[in-house]
């Protein structure tokens, strides 16, 4: 009897992904996991980007008119691009917010979050050996899409002082293969927000190449008093990923959307690639009742004082025991300096004291934690002993 191979069951590459999983939900994992075991009230979770801001008044009161609706209408598919008039909506929000000719309904294509806009551009864009350029400290699950995409992650680290994009280290990175550039501003993890001038001087750098810039601005209205530039108004092959888990804090209800601005070259042949790639992916038809609701709270602002606040109480903690950061200007991550090297070994150190901070290692570099501010402020005030032990414990 002639002996068949046994064929493997599963995909190497997703079982690498599935088995190593995020460190950042690895570590809310264990948060909660100590939280069930010793009381909430004893855990300071400072690890994911989770707002624990109420969502506004305004999306309760949509909701509550969308449940007026038929049910084919309310639970019913939607194009797989959107619903049209909630695509004007949007469109219309962002001309008036950035001027008009900054978009158009045909040009958006709403999909589950950010991240899934994210993939659909990668998949939109990329062939197998291309190359991404990102800027680090960034959100770990660029690679992961990235190398999904069949493409090479290729890291480039910011600017030590101002943690903005290295424009000299972004030219020397670009070869013939070079094909996107991501940009996450306000960034997580640092919260810095990208100037114009640095912008502009990106964009004459990758313009001649025919490089399309990704902006990922989940964060955009999460910014203390620095101005956010609309990239597209600076570069015309910019691909605007936007998602409303924190302005409106809905993450878990996956509704974002792709802009490819009207200026784009060969607009409509891009948002063709976006449709197939969501397609490809699995994306079709955005959540249909919070379609709804966005669109009736595109102009609600976001909680943006909460958040400061938030943050003037942990960096007082913070200077109180004589720990360095970088104080953000947007999104609501604190980037804290370890007190040692290993950012995993001082990570652990916190964890023994409940305290969960993200290391800087998945972010691409080395010496650093990332604290989400999103928590509640009780979090914040009971957390300053454990902030006290850790510094006292390298003393």
């Amino acid at each position: 009897m002639a002996v068949v191979e046994r064929k493997r069951i599963v995909n190497e590459q997703s079982y690498s992904y599935g088995a190593t999983k995020s460190s950042i939900r690895e570590l809310a994992a264990y948060a909660a996991a100590r939280k069930a075991e010793i009381g909430p009230e004893k855990v300071f979770d400072f690890s994911l980007g989770n707002p624990s801001i109420p969502a506004p008044d305004e999306v309760r009161e949509a909701i509550e008119r969308a449940l007026t609706l038929p049910s084919t209408q309310l639970h019913g598919y939607t194009p797989a691009a959107g619903l049209p008039d909630v695509r004007a909506a949007i469109a219309a929000s962002l001309n008036r917010r950035f001027g008009e000719g900054s978009a158009t309904a045909d040009g958006l294509y709403l999909s589950c979050g950010a991240a899934a806009c994210l993939s659909i551009c990668l998949h939109a864009l990329l062939n197998p050996g291309d190359e991404v350029i990102v800027i680090a400290p960034y959100f770990p699950e660029y690679r992961v899409w990235i190398e999904t995409a069949g493409a090479v992650c290729v890291e480039v680290p910011a600017n030590e002082r101002t943690f903005e994009p290295d424009v000299d280290a972004v030219a020397a990175a670009i070869t013939g293969r070079t094909r996107a550039l991501i940009v996450n501003s306000p960034n997580n993890p640092t919260g810095a927000v990208y100037s114009a001038d640095t912008l502009a001087r990106l964009a004459a750098v990758i313009e001649p190449c025919g490089i399309v810039l990704i902006a990922d601005e989940p964060y955009r209205e999460l910014a203390y008093g620095a101005e956010v530039p609309w990239i597209p108004a600076l570069y015309a092959r910019t691909l605007v990923c936007y998602s409303y888990s924190k302005s409106l804090s809905l993450p878990g209800e996956r509704i974002g959307w792709v802009l490819v601005p009207p200026a784009f070259p060969e607009s409509a042949r891009m948002v063709s690639a976006l449709a197939g790639a969501g397609r490809k992916l699995g994306f079709v038809c955005a959540p249909a009742l919070f379609q709804r609701v966005v669109a009736e709270c595109l102009d609600v602002p976001a909680n943006v004082a909460a958040y400061e606040e938030n943050l003037k109480a942990l960096t007082a903690i913070l200077d109180e025991n004589g720990f360095t950061y970088i104080m953000p200007r947007g999104a609501f991550y604190l980037w804290i300096r370890t007190l040692e090297p290993d950012a995993d070994a001082f990570s652990k150190r916190a964890r023994a004291l409940e305290l969960m901070l993200v290391a800087s290692d998945s972010f691409g570099v080395p010496g650093w934690v990332r604290a989400g501010t999103c928590v509640s402020r009780d979090t914040i005030d009971r957390s300053a002993p454990a902030w006290a032990a850790l510094a006292q414990s390298y003393r």
